[in-house]
């Protein structure tokens, strides 16, 4: 039996985008997004998971990296009404099928799902996502990255062969090769592989700048220009740094027995389908259920 951390947004955006709006809620929202997370929230459930938790993003400007650097994500729009509906819809159907789900103002899924790694650290358990940001996650007790739609793992050796750095670089490997999906700036004219090489000769960012000196030598193209941007963009870097590495101490009031399969509430579960216009698959969630349970629900 496996231990599941799921990065929620990530299959959500997913199928609000790959499929056709062929479901509609009763009241009159598109709900193609929370059928194909109900769904997919059904076969992981099938897995018999020993624990199953859903991290939801809810901090979009107002997470306590926005205080650090304002920038931070502004080229993500908020979520109209039609998705804000289905994103909550599908936080709905999540707790419903007994999935303990998590959000927060002030950090975001990632956060939570470190969080969540470090109390389940002895279950090395398996974060559902395929963003690159979750690989320190290699190095805090998950056993692997899966991206679910690929059915492909990452786990640390298969990150470093990917990125050139080990998981636990990760964050410095992001800050110095920036992150435009967060509209985090990186240093001019290092790459992903110069970053790489950098973080070969140094364990880490800290260790890097204080031997600034040691890059000029270094084997790589234009080592001299690369050292003397690293000094102009320290403070640049360090912020970086601190934007890109994950908290993972969030007081989530929760025990590890919190993270298992709760009983589910069929009915419930059957009503919220009807009411979101998924009731198709009303029929899998009765199977599901009955293997859970052990018997006919």
């Amino acid at each position: 039996m496996s231990s599941y951390l799921i990065d929620a947004s990530v299959y959500i955006f997913r199928y609000y985008f790959a499929l056709p709006p062929n479901w509609e809620s009763r009241s009159g929202y598109s709900t193609e997004a929370v059928y194909g997370f109900t769904n997919f929230l059904l076969d992981m459930l099938a897995r018999d998971p020993r624990h199953i938790a859903c991290a939801f993003d809810e901090s979009l400007g107002s997470c306590f990296r926005n205080e650090l650097y304002p920038d931070y994500k502004c080229s993500r729009a908020m979520p109209d009404e039609a998705l804000a509906f289905q994103l909550a819809a599908c936080r709905e159907m999540a707790e419903a099928l007994g999935i303990a789900s998590f959000s927060s103002g002030r950090y975001e899924a990632d956060d939570i799902l470190a969080t969540l790694t470090r109390k389940l650290r002895r279950h090395k358990p398996i974060v559902v996502s395929r963003d690159k940001d979750l690989g320190q996650l290699l190095d805090r007790g998950a056993s692997s990255l899966w991206d679910f739609a690929a059915d492909r793992h990452m786990d640390s050796e298969a990150l470093e062969q990917k990125f050139g750095v080990k998981p636990a670089q990760i964050a410095d490997y992001l800050a110095l090769v920036g992150d435009s999906s967060d509209d985090i700036p990186g240093i001019p004219g290092v790459g992903p592989k110069t970053a790489a090489r950098l973080l070969e000769a140094f364990e880490g960012i800290e260790m890097l700048l204080v031997q600034l000196e040691q890059v000029a030598s270094l084997p790589i193209r234009g080592a001299k220009g690369i050292a003397q941007r690293l000094q102009e963009f320290e403070e640049q870097l360090r912020l970086a740094k601190r934007l890109t590495s994950l908290e993972e101490n969030i007081p989530l009031g929760i025990a590890v027995a919190d993270l298992r399969p709760q009983v589910v509430d069929l009915d419930l579960a059957q009503a919220l389908a009807e009411e979101f216009g998924i009731g198709g698959l009303k029929g899998k969630m009765v199977r599901t259920v009955s293997r859970m349970d052990g018997e006919l629900a």
